[in-house]
């Protein structure tokens, strides 16, 4: 039997066992709650934890098990009316796995597939039910997170409240999203009560941060609160040459006169400093990833700034209307020095030419939402109507310039020789207006739920690219406009059980431009049919979900290494027509004995039915078929031994996959196991409440195989062991 087959099954044994505990553990919690509550007379529930703030998609969770959310309807919508597939990452789960990226933070949730770019703490890439969502399927708080060549705002884990996550196209009310989905960010809020906490962190590779979150009333008579989040981190990485230093600060207040009304004011600002590569080279003769950087620790530099300021306003007039208002200003400048290794050198064995380029790009956003919801009755049927305008106004700059680096030495591969400056040569300005009109209905009759929306959107592009050489400018306008629909039917049992259907479609304009062509790309269209289920097992916290789709996308963008005149690039391209079908499985319980878990299970069969010669029929790369996770976390009783101790650990499964849309290279199935221990020192002593240590170990094993995206390769992340001291008063 095939390796990547027998690492298979034998994850789905132990996950089908574990899953199959799960049931087993909280069926005889459900009947063990069921004996207290009748010898009590009361019944016995765990606390549910409501995140305060606006309409941002806040998530209501108990521990692990996400509720509800805005995310699904833009109005707060339990996740069993939601016809369809809905998660979330809570804010316990973030604690437990204290995790230090975007993709870290995804790692745990069906058919995310993180890691596909190896080791790259420059961006937050990453792919859902086989589509790259990067620039499409970020938003936060419920607003568009746009995104640009490289310009892509880094996302801090330690600024989020949580995550909810949307599958499949989901413009009929956000408008340009992607054909996987999209992961709603949720930034942490103002709370009613006072919170205080301070933390240290030291791990591998030098690496230093500090943190601290205050939240709480201004004073005792004002209905105002705050909170103001921060870090700084000082640090190296696996890869000489690539730092991840980092500076946060995130305030953010609340104004509530009254039960009607409230204002939520959300800002940030953060600059980071990470390597302009982290790529090895990948040697084409023999088709291997060598253990060489393929970059210049001499030439790496990458700094990014980022600032977001907006706010969230809600106005109830009666039980009838309710008005809001989102919207947020965003900007971000990166400026970027890399070098690519990417063939022997004719002259000499022992070196490997290196092209190199430098960029300085700019990217401002506004994005504003505005919603009128109405609760009405029309004879037995309740109507929850949605009716909304939202603006987005995009411009990106971009100043770009190619040369040559010295060679990599192969018998000194980690010496920097000195590159000789770079001049720009090309600037690239767009600017992109978005208009678009929406309404949904949510239909309830008895058990039913019809969920019926549309949306139509205006899109308006302007591109002007000079060559600095020539002091040519060549300019381009397109106009887009579309209808995006959906329609979705769920019927929720008696005992928890919420079977649904759905037909949805999306429509995204794109950011940026061809840099094989000079065009402007075309918006990205798709559409999804979706059958499932979501089962909230009665009188325990658990919740288990499964579902079947299909996905058409038309026009999509991924990255790609094409020949341009200045050398080989991995650059941004478009693709025919692709089409994704698969199946998913989630399940996530949060039990009063002290155990939390959560595992997932998802097969992709993602397929080019258009595209370029020689890939049509093919798989696309780094699409693994199989994927599956859990990660449980368990604290030992208060009153035994071993009290304010406990143990979290988990494992990621991705199954093979190709390396190229030609379907010649392949990267192989893997298992990476995740780990952490932690400990309340309350246990000692009440005069400790508060302080907590934990220790998080990412790819315990420190397995680094090579991975490969586009043709383009990288190695896994390694070993990564972090450890923080958490004190809360």
């Amino acid at each position: 039997m095939p390796r990547g087959k027998s690492l298979l099954l034998t994850f789905i044994r132990s996950a089908l066992a574990a899953t199959s505990a799960l049931a087993f553990v909280a069926t005889a919690h459900a009947q063990e709650a069921d004996q207290q509550a009748a010898t009590n007379g009361d019944s016995t529930t765990l606390e549910t934890l409501v995140v305060s703030g606006g309409s941002g998609g806040v998530i209501t969770a108990e521990g692990y098990v996400g509720l509800s959310s805005a995310t699904g309807a833009k109005v707060d919508t339990p996740f069993l009316e939601t016809p369809q597939s809905i998660s979330s990452v809570t804010e316990q789960q973030l604690k437990d796995r204290n995790p230090q990226s975007l993709l870290e933070t995804l790692a745990y949730t069906p058919g995310s597939r993180v890691g596909a770019y190896g080791f790259d703490p420059r961006f937050d890439a990453f792919f859902v039910r086989g589509f790259d969502v990067t620039y499409t399927g970020v938003f936060r708080d419920n607003l568009r997170q746009p995104g640009a060549g490289s310009s892509l705002f880094k996302n801090e884990p330690y600024g989020l409240e949580g995550v909810s996550i949307l599958r499949g196209p989901s413009s009929a009310l956000y408008g340009a999203s992607g054909a996987g989905g999209l992961y709603n960010l949720i930034s942490k809020r103002p709370t009613e009560e006072t919170l205080r906490e301070v933390q240290i962190q030291y791990g591998s590779h030098e690496r230093y941060q500090g943190q601290f979150d205050f939240s709480g009333p201004v004073n005792e008579t004002d209905p105002v609160y705050y909170r103001l989040t921060g870090l700084l981190r000082d640090a190296d990485t696996e890869q000489i040459g690539v730092p991840d230093d980092r500076a946060y600060i995130a305030p953010a207040f609340t104004w509530k006169p009254d039960e009607d009304t409230s204002l939520t004011i959300l800002g940030e600002y953060s600059r980071t400093k990470t390597g302009g590569t982290a790529a090895y080279y990948y040697d084409t003769a023999t088709g291997k990833v060598t253990d060489f950087f393929a970059g210049s620790p001499a030439f790496n530099d990458s700094v990014q700034t980022q600032g977001r300021v907006g706010y969230e306003f809600e106005h109830r007039f009666n039980d009838t209307f309710t008005f809001r208002q989102n919207a947020r200003v965003s900007t971000l400048n990166i400026d970027a020095d890399w070098a690519f290794a990417y063939a022997p050198n004719a002259a000499d064995p022992t070196l490997i030419d290196r092209s190199a380029g430098t960029f300085d790009e700019r990217l401002t956003a506004i994005v504003i939402d505005n919603q009128l919801e109405s609760n009405f009755e029309t004879g037995a049927l309740d109507h929850t109507l949605l009716a909304g305008v939202d603006f987005t106004k995009l411009r990106w700059r971009s100043l770009d310039g190619r040369g040559v680096s010295p060679p990599l030495d192969t018998n000194d591969p980690d010496r920097g020789d000195p590159v000789a400056a770079i001049d720009f040569q090309t600037r690239v300005v767009q600017d992109q207006w978005q208009v678009g009109t929406y309404l949904q209905d949510q239909i309830r009759y008895d058990a039913w739920t019809l969920t019926v929306g549309g949306r139509y959107d205006w899109v308006s592009t302007d591109t002007d690219t000079t060559n600095l050489l020539t002091d040519t400018v060549t300019a381009v306008s397109q106009k887009d406009k579309e209808f995006s629909g959906r329609i979705g039917l769920t019927y929720e049992t008696d005992f928890g059980l919420a079977p649904y259907i759905s037909y949805s479609t999306a429509f995204a304009p794109n950011a940026g431009i061809n840099l094989e062509t000079n065009q402007p790309f075309k918006p990205t269209e798709s559409t999804q049919e979706e059958i499932g289920f979501k089962y909230l097992l009665p009188n325990s916290n658990t919740l288990i979900s499964a579902a079947l789709f299909n996905i058409d996308q038309k026009n999509g963008l991924y990255y790609e290494v094409v020949s341009l005149s200045s050398g080989p690039a991995n650059i941004q391209v478009q693709r025919g027509k692709l089409r994704s079908r698969g199946f998913e499985l989630e399940a996530t319980t949060s039990l009063d004995n002290g155990l939390s878990l959560t595992a997932s299970y998802a097969y992709t069969d993602m397929k080019i039915i258009q595209g370029p010669a020689g890939t049509v029929g093919n798989y696309v790369s780094s699409v693994p078929r199989h994927m599956a996770s859990i990660w449980a976390d368990y604290t030992l009783p208060e009153d035994g031994p071993g009290a304010g101790l406990g143990f979290g650990a988990g494992a990621r499964f991705m199954g093979s996959s190709y390396g190229n849309d030609e379907n010649t290279l392949r990267n192989s199935a893997r298992v990476l196991f995740d780990s952490a221990v932690h400990y309340d020192f309350a246990a000692l002593d009440k005069k400790y409440d508060g302080l907590r240590l934990q220790v998080n170990a990412t790819n315990l094993f420190d397995r680094r195989e090579p991975v490969c995206t586009a043709g383009f390769c990288y190695r896994d992340q390694g070993r990564t062991v972090i450890g923080s001291l958490r004190y809360n008063w």
